[in-house]
């Protein structure tokens, strides 16, 4: 399971959805998760994030504990959920 943590209005977080999208229809989970305005979701962020990127987008997969900060490539976000 990959999660994204993201913001409403981040222009970064924009230009990543249709690669989140394209995963997601190709059957890869990914669990999306605004912080920006949901102080919940900002909190989970920070127990994955422990200052290794301190911003969104953030990646993480959930039972690698690899990460990827900011955006990324279709491949390498793909490559994170392998």
């Amino acid at each position: 399971m990959i999660l994204e943590f993201y913001g409403e209005e981040c222009p970064h977080c924009y230009s990543m959805k249709p690669i989140v999208e394209r995963l997601q229809s190709e059957g890869i989970q990914i669990e999306s998760l605004e912080v920006w305005h949901n102080d919940n979701n900002a909190h989970r962020m920070d127990t994955y994030d422990q200052g290794k990127c301190g911003g969104v987008p953030f990646y993480v997969n959930t039972k690698t504990g690899k990460w990827i900060c900011g955006e990324t490539s279709y491949e390498e976000l793909k490559a994170l959920a392998e």
